[in-house]
């Protein structure tokens, strides 16, 4: 009716006689308000009491502070505890304050326990750390020293390896900062003592199948591409100590490379093939002729260790009969390495023994250097 005003009453909060919110006077007041009252309009009641309580959930949080998280996370935690104590609350079942408080203390320690680990462990070692630690302040005190992994063992009824596993996983909960400082008076950290990932280690497999790959190939061009990629020299200059032209490097290490990367490919290397199929010339030609009483050698392509055996057989029979002279002619040898120099100088001391002379002609001069070098330069023509 006109006139008449409309006043809404608002009941003060019941306190008790320290002062301190009576939550279950408030919780039996908030069962009764949302009796009968439909779902939307218990959350106008809901909130007042969530409110109303808060400072109860705040001293619990506080009770937890100095433990390594924020206090403000505690609270947020606490929160949420209350939350769902108010929700699950039922006045038939007892106090409100001992339910809310078991609530959200067991909020609080679910957090301790899933949330605040540096590291993740296991559910069921983490609840064993928690007996661990309780064990171990109990029989700290019947035994006056710390216990041993037995003794613990035997008090919580587990094996020894589980023991050890929680002991090793507590460290987990809080891990030492990388940038900590190591001690003393230095000023490393301890960030500085973690080896780096080596990206070479990915290249280890690959560098393993070239060096394989290359005492495949012939002596020249094994020669060529450590001079050009080990010793930084240039093709001129690799040229020169050959004495073959420029170009010719230019192709042979194009025909080495080529040969590298489809070996690398392959399940099996491919057979090394120098301008034509390898069944058709080998890797070296060594072939012995007789002219009446001299005997001619005549060597042609790479004698490396392969063909080492075949020149030291070759070489020995040239001496046998006692020829009038024995001829090696290298000029279509293109590179001896230390097995077929070793298979010459078998030949030469043959020879010596036997009383026959022995000439080294045309050669070329990347194979006058090896032979110098190894003590046939006397012997040997151009």
């Amino acid at each position: 009716m006109f006139g008449q005003t409309t006043t809404t009453t608002t009941t003060a909060p019941p306190t008790n006689e320290r002062g301190l919110e009576d939550l279950d006077a408030a919780a039996l007041a908030y069962a009764a308000r949302i009796e009968g009252l439909p779902p939307e309009r218990r959350q106008e009641a809901r909130d007042d009491l969530v409110r109303f309580a808060l400072p109860f959930a705040g001293r619990l949080a506080r009770r937890y502070r100095g433990r390594g998280e924020p206090l403000e996370d505690l609270e947020q935690v606490a929160r949420l505890g209350l939350v769902n104590a108010v929700d699950r609350y039922d006045p038939e079942r007892g106090s409100f304050t001992a339910y809310a408080a078991i609530t959200i203390v067991g909020e609080i320690k679910r957090h301790f326990r899933d949330r605040t680990w540096g590291v993740h462990v296991p559910r069921r070692l983490r609840d064993l750390i928690l007996e661990v630690g309780q064990a171990t302040a109990a029989l700290t005190s019947e035994l006056s020293r710390a216990p041993s992994v037995a003794e613990l063992a035997a008090r919580l009824e587990t094996p020894e390896e589980e023991i050890l596993a929680a002991l090793e996983s507590a460290a987990g909960y809080s891990p030492a900062s990388l940038n900590a400082p190591v001690g003393g008076e230095s000023s490393a950290e301890f960030g500085d003592l973690v080896g780096e990932s080596d990206n070479a280690l990915e290249s280890v497999d690959d560098r393993v199948t070239v060096s394989g790959l290359l005492h495949r190939l012939p002596w020249r061009e094994r020669r060529i591409l450590a001079m050009r990629f080990y010793g930084n020299q240039t093709q001129a200059e690799i040229a020169a100590r050959f004495g073959i032209s420029q170009m010719h490097v230019s192709r042979l290490l194009s025909r080495a490379l080529t040969w590298l990367r489809q070996a690398m490919l392959a399940d099996a290397p491919p057979p090394w093939q120098n301008g034509v199929a390898e069944s058709e010339t080998g890797r070296n030609r060594i072939a012995l002729k007789r002219t009446g009483d001299r005997v001619v050698v005549e060597i042609g392509g790479e004698i490396d260790r392969d063909g080492a055996d075949q020149l030291r057989r070759v070489m020995l029979e040239a001496v046998t009969g006692r020829p009038r002279e024995v001829v090696v002619d290298l000029d279509g040898a293109g590179g001896v390495d230390a097995g077929g120099i070793a298979a010459l100088m078998a030949g030469r001391d043959a020879a010596a023994r036997t009383g026959v002379p022995l000439r080294l002609t045309r050669v070329q001069p990347a194979v006058r250097r090896s032979l110098a070098a190894a003590g046939l330069p006397a012997t040997v023509e151009a």
